[in-house]
């Protein structure tokens, strides 16, 4: 499903149930719905109370679709499958390869900052750490003071 067909869906559901509670309104008014389902009093049809209740209701409708619309826009959606080489993780799009991150940041609303897990700083930096770590004991006389 595209992003258009997915926002169409939305807002046709929003508008089907604005519709509905502007059909419960009316009945409402035209049938007394309390008086025939509860037991209520019989309260007279006011029909300049309905209109006002339905301008309302369409006013809200208005409102709740028009920014519907509007933050359905600001989505940008990753989907299907994508290439990726399996060696350098570069990712195979309009028949070009773009590192990872450079497509996801395109293609979305996320950011990358860069950091490093303990593997590869072990793997890459391990003779640094390991001087810093014998330094830490030489200096504090024990392993793992923080």
């Amino acid at each position: 499903m595209t992003k258009a067909q997915f926002s169409k869906k939305i807002i046709i559901a929003e508008l089907i149930g604005f519709i509905l509670v502007i059909t419960i309104l009316w009945l409402d008014e035209l049938l007394d719905l309390p008086h025939m389902f509860l037991g209520a009093p019989a309260t007279p049809i006011n029909l300049v109370e309905s209109i006002f209740e339905t301008i309302i209701t369409l006013l809200l409708a208005a409102l709740v679709t028009f920014s519907t619309h509007t933050l359905l826009k600001r989505i940008r959606y990753l989907e299907g499958i994508l290439p990726v080489c399996s060696f350098c993780k570069k990712i195979r799009a309009d028949n070009r390869w773009v590192p990872i991150d450079s497509y996801i940041r395109d293609h979305s609303e996320a950011d990358f900052s860069h950091s490093i897990c303990p593997q590869c700083a072990a793997e890459h930096y391990g003779d640094v750490l390991d001087s810093k770590e014998a330094k830490r004991e030489k200096y504090y006389g024990d392993k793992k003071v923080g």
